[in-house]
């Protein structure tokens, strides 16, 4: 039986680039190390793996990311831009209160956002923005 989503990963191009970008949101490491040897290699079908990790959580929910930074095999890039309408997973949304704000602090720390807070169906508040390695996050506000 399904109990939950444990986590969701994230590979990443800068682990500690990304690590800042995630604290930034309000995560914290929970733990983190290196990924090589038979096992991994056997778990991802991928030969000599070497890679870093972090395990992140937000505290007091059931919300973790994994990140990863492959070394080898070098991983590569999709050719073109991460866009809403490409088939597979395109975005993470947060859950969040008081979005207003939110918005304005993460606006003066640097980040990116697709547009202004929108509101859909008198349900909720909402709005994009990119992430590290230009991944798109979404905040939800739900009234």
């Amino acid at each position: 039986m399904f109990k939950k989503i444990d986590h969701t990963g994230i590979v990443v191009s800068d682990l500690e680039r990304a690590k800042e970008f995630f604290l930034a949101l309000g995560f914290t490491v929970v733990r983190g190390g290196p990924l090589r040897g038979q096992w991994i290699d056997d778990v991802l079908q991928l030969p000599g793996v070497d890679a870093e990790y972090l395990a992140l959580s937000l505290p007091d929910t059931q919300t973790n990311l994994e990140l990863l930074q492959f070394h080898s095999p070098a991983g590569e890039r999709e050719s073109t831009p991460n866009r809403s309408n490409l088939l597979g997973i395109r975005h993470i949304a947060f859950a969040v209160t008081d979005i207003e704000t939110i918005v304005a602090d993460l606006k003066k720390k640097g980040i990116t956002f697709f547009s202004d807070i929108k509101v859909y169906a008198g349900q909720k508040k909402l709005c994009y923005f990119l992430g590290i390695d230009g991944i798109i996050l979404e905040l939800a506000e739900y009234l």
